[in-house]
């Protein structure tokens, strides 16, 4: 098939414009939806667009249906069930350790480096980036400031979660990326990009039931709404005590799912 100013295309890549045009739209409604209306935590606002970004009109409903406060002072309600609060985990998850693999991806493609030299460097990058950026540092106001904390509470689950999630997005990317279509290797094609967001939709299915338990179990966040727990998603005398912390004398705790949930 041949379009203007793109010329000949196969198959593939007039599917995947149709895609990415979906997509282009998806993010820009959920930025919107995310940044203006809706009283998720910041961090889950770049989360959430972050996902969009790679799955398109897939995390456009997931956001919808799990996250986007449905009418005014609801959103509180709206996301107490556990599926939202595990879904709200394992976006964060993908969020920041795909982000990290991706851009390894495409530098280590981009170098011409052997597909087990692409796997061990976006191994250690998307942990990397999850872990320091998206745990750590997005989060470390919910262990009363400090950096040094948030590392070392959010290490194992992290590390967890992000193995759950790179069981299913490595196998998808080693089959797409070597199979018949060897441009699936080239970030300057279509189906790069392509390959690239089944293995992160993957990559979701396969850590989502780890953050669902690992949420239920009180060991990581999941949704949290600003308007009732300040800048994170937990207030912070709600992270003291799952901690083990003794919490602010006369303070409350509170969580979207009990204990386990925000």
């Amino acid at each position: 098939m041949t379009l203007p100013l793109l010329g000949p295309l196969a198959w593939i890549d007039v599917i995947l414009l149709g895609w990415f045009a979906l997509t282009a739209g998806s993010v820009v409604y959920v930025a919107w939806d995310a940044f203006t209306n809706n009283p998720e935590m910041t961090v889950m606002k770049w989360g959430w667009v972050l996902v969009t970004l790679y799955l398109g009109p897939i995390s456009l409903v997931l956001y919808v249906l799990s996250c986007k406060e449905p009418a005014p002072g609801t959103h509180e309600e709206f996301i107490k069930p556990l599926w939202k609060q595990g879904l709200g985990s394992a976006i964060h998850c993908v969020a920041g350790d795909a982000t990290g693999i991706i851009v390894a991806a495409t530098i280590t493609a981009a170098l011409g480096l052997p597909m087990w030299i692409d796997l061990i460097v976006e191994y250690v990058a998307g942990f990397a980036f999850g872990l320091l950026i998206f745990q750590a540092l997005f989060m470390k106001d919910m262990m009363g400031g400090s950096y040094l904390a948030a590392l070392r509470h959010s290490l194992l689950p992290e590390w967890v979660s992000m193995n759950c999630m790179m069981a299913g997005m490595f196998p998808t990317m080693v089959v797409l990326m070597m199979g018949r279509d060897m441009r699936a290797m080239e970030p300057s094609e279509l189906v790069f990009w392509g390959a690239m967001s089944a293995a992160v939709g993957v990559g979701l299915l396969t850590c989502y039931p780890v953050n669902l338990w690992l949420v239920n179990k009180g060991l990581k966040h999941g949704m949290g709404t600003v308007r009732a727990l300040g800048k994170g998603g937990h207030s912070l005398d709600a992270e003291r005590v799952r901690l083990g912390l003794a919490p602010t004398p006369g303070a409350t705790p509170h969580a979207g799912h009990s204990m386990g949930g925000a």
